[in-house]
């Protein structure tokens, strides 16, 4: 037949096909990947990070948050979950350990993000490995920010650092071992660490030829509080290298638990801290 190309849109109709022009930016999608995505949904990091900077917490007080991690499918726990923590005094801000997404996709960032905007708190993530799945990566600097990086909030300093060492095809480079003994050399006025990432150092998917570099600049850190993991989907607290580091590892959201971390210093200035666990 010698239709032209435009031969369709006669016959759809005028209205039919301004209808579909108008409305085409929310009924098509290009690519399951596509890491563009309304800008409510883009550095997300960095609008928390001003959102905690316009609450300061005043020198000596104690910091309590909430600690969670793996939202990745579970929805509707996250509902429930940010219902709960909106009930919680005294709570600064929120971090969550990494698999916000399960198969990197950014509609899952979107959709997990819808739910944690609804916080009445600032909330902070660090990549997990089901968020570099494929595209996942690049969709997760997009809705979220770095994927190593660090802020001090009160007198404590945060470092938020990649650990995902598989999902780099154990290249040596994955935790970047330098840059994480350069955030803990240099407290920035802080008086106390802690260190979050999402896979921990003693599992099978961290890189076993950084694990001792890794774990050795935590035990050499000045003033750390303790090392928060996720990835494990239960809760979890000790020593695993018996070297005085205390790691932390986060229920996943399906569990219906959350851990509330209250931190200070003694006396000798040392970091101490206490958790609660809360159930919703």
């Amino acid at each position: 037949m010698n239709r032209t190309p435009f031969s369709w849109a006669r016959r759809v109709g005028g209205a039919g096909l301004l209808g579909l022009l108008a409305g085409g930016c929310e009924l098509l999608e290009f690519s399951p990947s596509d890491t563009r995505g309304p800008a409510k949904y883009a550095d997300l990091t960095a609008k928390n990070l001003t959102k905690l900077a316009a609450q300061p917490l005043p020198a000596g007080d104690t910091l309590r948050f909430v600690f969670t991690g793996d939202s990745q499918r579970f929805y509707d726990h996250a509902e429930a979950l940010v219902a709960s923590v909106n009930q919680q005094p005294g709570v600064a801000l929120v971090v969550v350990a990494g698999d916000i997404s399960d198969f990197g996709l950014d509609r899952e960032m979107h959709w997990v993000a819808a739910r944690l905007n609804k916080l009445r708190v600032p909330y902070l993530t660090v990549i997990g490995n089901h968020d570099q799945v494929g595209n996942g990566r690049a969709a997760y600097q997009h809705v979220f920010g770095p994927l190593n990086y660090s802020f001090v909030y009160g007198d404590t300093k945060f470092i938020f650092v990649d650990t995902n060492s598989r999902e780099h095809n154990f290249n040596g480079r994955v935790p970047d071992v330098g840059w994480l003994q350069a955030q803990l050399a240099d407290l920035q006025g802080a008086r106390r660490q802690i260190v979050m990432s999402h896979v921990p150092p003693q599992d099978t998917d961290f890189d076993p030829r950084l694990t001792a570099a890794y774990a050795g600049a935590l035990a050499t850190a000045p003033k750390l509080a303790f090392e928060l993991n996720g990835h494990r989907h239960s809760f979890s607290i000790g020593e695993p290298f018996k070297d005085g580091v205390t790691y932390i590892n986060s229920s996943a959201f399906e569990k219906n638990r959350y851990v509330v971390l209250t931190v200070w210093n003694d006396a000798t200035d040392q970091p101490q801290f206490r958790l609660k666990h809360v159930s919703f």
